[in-house]
């Protein structure tokens, strides 16, 4: 039986959260020191660890099926692949920067600059859209450090925290794309191996998307029951389960981590009380 082929960044940011992604999707990696290649026993699966930069290349070729890899790569290297599904960790943005001292963050300030990048495709496509002429230095890394040392006027880099830019007298100004780590796969894939991916993905969902959920159990009045239920942004309804305190039901259901504390507050003021909040492991719907 053929096995679906990984590319994952074999050292980055990427690294960990890929693994890590994999293992709640139940599927257990055991590396031996400085393997590139890994064969998983109980999936149909095989890890290839990669350059990052490689990655896209590898799936437009076919040589890897599957990859989890920055949108902003995949934007800077113009290849045929296609995103499967976004998976909501190692988000960063791509953006401009320029010395703190300017006080400006039009993009037109640009105009006639030079700007120190890693991504002089999507650098070069954004000025193109945007009308501005500059003159584009291409950095493999350390770009922070361009203006500084009077290679350029400002940067383009990728930026998550900021703080790179700020211990570099650095400040962030226009902001090109926002990215995030993703499943992209290659437009070649045999009909077996998009069943093994589609296996894959189900597994994946299951794991986001009990990541962005709680488990919430309260004891709630009776005449309370209705609006309490009404806000909440059940998957179908509540579990409504009696107490023995008469007039007292308990109820069950699921929120989102992105409302949950604007639905905590409704919660009470609707008369919810002792209110539990459970991790969830995995969430299958």
């Amino acid at each position: 039986m053929s096995k679906l082929k990984i590319a994952i960044q074999k050292s980055g940011r990427l690294y960990e959260e890929s693994l890590q992604l994999l293992k709640d999707c139940g599927i257990y990696v055991n590396n031996g020191k400085d393997q590139l290649k890994v064969s998983v026993d109980n999936f149909p699966l095989e890890i290839m660890y990669l350059r990052n930069s490689d990655i896209p290349q590898y799936l437009e070729d076919g040589v890897v099926d599957i990859a989890i890899v920055g949108e902003n790569l995949l934007e800077e290297k113009y290849k045929k692949i296609e995103i499967v599904h976004k998976l909501g960790f190692s988000k960063c943005r791509v953006s401009l920067a320029v010395p703190k001292e300017v006080e400006t963050d039009r993009l037109d300030y640009f105009q006639g600059k030079k700007i120190a990048t890693s991504y002089p495709n999507t650098l070069k496509k954004f000025l193109q859209e945007n009308n501005i002429s500059a003159e584009i230095h291409i950095i493999s890394g350390s770009v922070e450090i361009a203006p500084n040392i009077g290679l350029a006027d400002g940067i383009c880099d990728i930026v998550s925290s900021g703080s790179t830019l700020f211990k570099n007298g650095l400040r962030e100004t226009v902001t090109l794309l926002s990215s995030e780590a993703v499943l992209a796969k290659t437009f070649t894939l045999s009909d077996e191996k998009k069943a093994f991916l589609e296996k894959l993905v189900f597994r994946i969902k299951a794991v986001l998307k009990a990541k962005n959920s709680k488990y919430i159990l309260m004891n709630v009045p009776n005449d309370k029951i209705v609006v309490i239920s009404e806000t909440l942004p059940v998957l179908k309804s509540p579990t409504i389960i009696p107490l023995a305190e008469k007039g007292w039901s308990s109820i069950h259901s699921v929120i989102e981590e992105d409302t949950f504390w604007e639905v905590i507050d409704k919660l009470k003021d609707n008369g919810a009380q002792d209110i539990l909040i459970i991790p969830i492991d995995k969430m299958v719907i």
